[in-house]
This record gives C-alpha cells, structure tokens and sequence, in this order.
C-alpha cells in the first residue's frame, strides 16, 4: 500500500490535506485504526493498523504509533489538518502533531478542564444557546495545563446539545469548517461495509490477515472513485444519473459505472489514481 498512499499524498497536497482518524470494528472481533484524506466528499484511505478489540476506544500509544508512520508519507511542504473525535483529544498526541509542524482540530468532552482568564473550569461550563459559538484563545486543558490550545464552542441551531473543539488552528471559522468534514471517514466505512465490500461480513480474527484484506478492499475503493470522478466526464453523465442533478457520491458512481460496463460490454476506462480535486466547504 505504501507506493499508492505516498503517490496519492502528494497528489492532493496542492491544497490542505485534511486527515481524519477513527476506528471501526473488522473482521471477528477486530478494530482497525484508519487514517484517511478527504476527497470529493469521501475519506480515502492511505494507513492503518489492526488490532484485536471491540468495539470502543483504542489507546493514544496507538494513535501516536499510526500517525508517526503516516507522518512518514506526508509530502513536507504540505498543509495537514489533523481531525478527530473526542478520543483523539489527548495532549500527547496534540504534542505530537505540532511536533511535526501540522495542525489539529479535535472534539473533545464537555467535563475537560481548561484554564483561561484566571481560572480553570469544564469547558462544558460556556454559557451558550442554540445558534450561538465561542471562542477561547490562548488557553490551557487538563490538570497538566497543555497549551496553548484554542476552544471552541459551537451549538447550532438544528442540535441538541453543544459542540466542543480543541484546536491549534487560529482562525476559528476555519477549525468549525474542517471538523464538518470529519464525518466524511463514517462514509468510507460503511462504503467499506454494509453499502459496497461487506468486509464486515468476513470471519477472519488474525489482525495480520485483516490488514491484508484491507490492503485489497482500500485499493478497491480508490479505484471505484477514481471510476466515479470518470463517471462525471464525457458521455457518462447522461447514462448513469439523472440529467438535472446528481445525487450519487462518487464511490456509487464508480460502482455504477462499473455494473453499466460489464452489462453492456464496453471498457472500463483506465486509470487509477483520482486526479487533484479543489474542495469547497460544500463539496459532496
């Protein structure tokens, strides 16, 4: 996998690589550690690791262990927002990342402590209402007073309940904007899953083989996008969606370019690399 994840790297560092990490279950009683890039509205998937697990929290050891070797691969010159939900807020692994010269945007839990303006205090504690964000620059969190970190809070008005941000990103518009992307990383799954390879449904328990399955089923998955990102182009608009709008994503167009190809005898077009995308906050 190490070749396509450097080469797929580099090709999308003409822009912000967006990394979001996450864990699923695999296999019979399996976790695997995924980092992926956003593109087009998916999370493409250059590293990760297997290990034996239900489903919950891994170990920050273990996240710092994968991102280190994905720091490996990462262009130097590149832009790298790190994101991640509330168990990947732990201040070793932020250390780590701007160790490495990149930023993060993490969740993290409403009873974290932070110390700013003279006191410290649950974060969850910002008097906010629905529609309503604040911002607290130049803080510190936890008993161990890690910082400087920004907090952000954000409740919007369609929500039940607040959200909670630690971030090294100055620019909070910017940080909300990245972390809406995070959930791209919950596609790629059940695109993994339920909705495209049914890995899921495999009984292997080795992690060893598992990572090995997944070294197939990801290099699948990059194809069948690139497959979609075709899919947009030339003639195949108007033979695989509708002609006024499109609401497939582009691992269902890659499928479905796929199936229309087989069924009609035509050549699946070459390639397999998605080229360079620009991504809008609303691509999708």
């Amino acid at each position: 996998m190490l070749p396509v994840a450097r080469v797929l790297l580099e090709a999308l560092s003409h822009q912000p690589l967006l990394l979001i990490m996450d864990g699923s279950t695999v296999g019979r009683g399996c976790m695997t550690m995924m980092v992926s890039v956003i593109y087009g509205g998916r999370a493409l998937p250059p590293a990760w690791c297997v290990v034996k697990g239900k489903k919950g929290h891994l170990s920050e050891d273990l996240h710092r262990a994968l991102l280190a070797q994905v720091q490996t691969i990462v262009p130097t010159e590149a832009t790298v927002i790190f994101m991640g939900d509330g168990e990947f807020d732990g201040i070793d692994l932020q250390a780590d990342i701007r160790s490495y010269g990149r930023h993060y945007v993490c969740r993290t839990a409403c009873n974290v402590l932070i110390t700013a303006f003279g006191r410290t205090f649950p974060i969850g504690c910002l008097s906010l209402h629905p529609g309503q964000a604040r911002v607290i620059s130049e803080a510190t969190m936890t008993q161990a007073q890690y910082g400087p970190v920004n907090a952000l809070a954000v409740w919007e008005q369609d929500y039940e309940e607040p959200l909670f941000l630690v971030t090294s990103l100055n620019d909070a518009a910017q940080a909300f904007a990245c972390y809406r992307r995070r959930p791209y990383i919950e596609t790629f799954f059940s695109d993994q899953k339920s909705r495209g390879f049914h890995i899921n449904a495999s009984h292997i328990s080795a992690p060893q083989r598992l990572s090995r399955l997944l070294i197939a089923s990801c290099l699948a998955y990059i194809w069948i996008v690139f497959l979609g990102v075709s899919a947009r182009q030339g003639p195949w608009p108007r033979l695989l969606h509708r002609q006024h709008r499109c609401d497939l994503s582009l691992f269902q167009l890659g499928l479905g370019l796929v199936a229309y190809c087989l069924c009609e005898g035509l050549p699946i077009p070459k390639g397999f690399l998605p080229p360079p995308l620009t991504l809008s906050a609303g691509s999708h």
